[in-house]
């Protein structure tokens, strides 16, 4: 712990105060907090590690002293609380239905972090109605509590749930590994987000690689197929190696980056963290959709 410590201090050097989020006029914006970073953390197919990924990615940024909430978006089959070992006693359904605010269901997770949990097992959250869309957008903007970093760990797939909440953020980071179908469904997400609702950055983090290499095959694939049948480009932002401790912690319901700091999985995370801490969020006032919800909630 006393080594990740020091990674995480080292860190802080190099962190940079986000720009402000913002609105276009006359649409409803997912805005957190006047300087929140909101990043939906996203895959096309299911199994990729995603949720892991945002959870330890959320336990490192809260230990670079960024105040950081998890928005656990996989509305549904919501599990977050469960991989990190926290009761939930309320969540986004009970905000739906009008019973609780979303200040009365945030929980507390490792390392400070905040968290939105969702429903599970609850089958009309699995498709949210515009109504309930509209709610929880709504109760976004008008929650109060300052916060550096919103993750949000969507469902994968392309359903319109997944949809929305990737609308919803201003970067996106699609996680895959190098199964075949993975990468098809990573590049199907890809494909609908970019002709459907016009997103044009796109970050790509491989997941349960052998080696760096294979995740750079992965991405120059991808690309390869975004560059020719897209005419986009895709960005690689770094990879996380196989790793079996992830199995122990997920079974302990702790994140991997708290009881296994020098694992190889960890050092590659803290890597991503790192990137992503030290960058300036990039400014798309230009895109012709930006926050469009009217395009998106129907």
């Amino acid at each position: 712990m006393a080594d990740q410590a020091a990674t995480l201090r080292e860190l802080r050097k190099n962190s940079v105060s986000p720009d402000k989020a913002g609105s276009t006029e006359g649409y409803p914006a997912l805005n957190a907090g006047n300087a929140t970073r909101i990043i939906s953390i996203t895959s096309g197919k299911g199994g990729v590690g995603k949720t892991n990924i945002a959870a330890n990615l959320a336990y490192m940024l809260a230990g670079m002293r960024q105040k950081t909430m998890v928005l656990d978006a996989d509305v549904g089959l919501a599990n977050i609380d469960v991989i990190l070992g926290v009761n939930a006693p309320y969540n986004l359904y009970h905000v739906l239905k009008g019973e609780k605010t979303l200040a009365q269901i945030i929980i507390e997770g490792p390392g400070g972090i905040k968290i939105l949990p969702s429903a599970s097992g609850i089958p009309e959250m699995t498709e949210l109605s515009r109504g309930q869309k509209l709610t929880l957008i709504d109760d976004l903007n008008e929650f109060s509590e300052t916060i550096d970093y919103m993750l949000v760990d969507t469902g994968a797939g392309i359903s319109s749930n997944v949809m929305y909440f990737n609308m919803a953020a201003k970067e996106i980071i699609v996680v895959t590994s190098p199964e075949p179908t993975a990468l098809t469904d990573a590049y199907a997400l890809i494909k609908v987000l970019y002709q459907r609702y016009a997103k044009r950055r796109f970050r790509l983090l491989v997941n349960m690689v052998k080696s760096p290499s294979e995740a750079k095959d992965v991405y120059e694939r991808l690309s390869h197929a975004t560059d020719h049948f897209l005419n986009l480009t895709i960005e690689y932002l770094g990879h996380v190696l196989f790793d079996e401790k992830l199995r122990d912690a997920v079974r302990r319901q702790k994140p991997m980056a708290e009881i296994y700091p020098n694992s190889p999985a960890t050092r590659c995370l803290v890597k991503i963290a790192e990137k992503i801490c030290s960058e300036l969020p990039i400014d798309d006032e230009n895109s012709p959709v930006k926050f469009f919800w009217e395009s998106v909630i129907k």
